[in-house]
């Protein structure tokens, strides 16, 4: 007897990886509240409750995809951060956080919308806040060296971090300039900005 069409099963790990594939594509299309069950398990063609075995349901589904994509993005922007250099650290954090933007676009997507799931950890703010906390412990080294306070490292990690997100949201969309364009860009004004630090800086409006 031929086997020709016939359908092959998946095992559990498969099935699973692929809800959570076709889940980012409609999440990243639609945002949370717009997806449904039934479009993902069609898309995935299977039944409704499949799903609810693999995931419990839609917030189960999307809070492990917003964890996987978190870890993802980390994970790029720990493994560029080799550089002997501070400003190549820029360099290699910019073009990694740019690189994930381009190269996934979908999870980018399902991480700028606002989390309807409690305790889910994938907002942009919240993301901003763990990648923030790698880049402080290296301007604290920094800081150090150059006789500035280490203790308002938190203000300037926040800063560029939330500098290089949101400007990775607007690139999303626009692509142009190129990748290398944008990111010598952004290291331009964190670099110059940092390199030139006054020890204490004061608002001139309040002199």
């Amino acid at each position: 007897m031929s086997k020709k069409g016939a359908r092959v099963r998946m095992t559990g790990q498969e099935r699973r990886e692929q809800l959570l594939d076709v889940g980012r594509s409609i999440f990243a299309a639609r945002g949370f509240d717009g997806a449904s069950i039934e479009e993902i398990a069609q898309r995935a063609k299977i039944t409704k409750p499949v799903v609810y075995e693999h995931f419990g349901g839609k917030e189960g589904l999307y809070a492990v995809i917003v964890d996987r994509e978190v870890q993802l993005l980390l994970g790029r922007i720990s493994g560029a951060l080799d550089a002997d250099h501070p400003r190549a650290m820029l360099e290699q954090a910019a073009c990694a956080f740019l690189g994930y933007v381009q190269d996934e676009q979908d999870g980018f997507r399902v991480l700028v919308r606002d989390s309807p799931v409690a305790g889910a950890s994938g907002t942009l703010a919240s993301l901003i806040g763990d990648l923030a906390a790698q880049v402080e412990y290296i301007l604290e080294g920094e800081f150090k060296k150059r006789k500035y306070d280490p203790k308002l490292a938190p203000i300037y990690s926040r800063a560029l971090v939330g500098m290089v997100a949101q400007v990775g949201e607007w690139w999303l969309d626009a692509r142009d300039p190129s990748l290398d364009e944008v990111a010598a860009h952004l290291v331009n004004i964190a670099w110059n900005g940092l390199k030139d630090l006054d020890v204490k800086p004061q608002l001139t409006s309040r002199k």
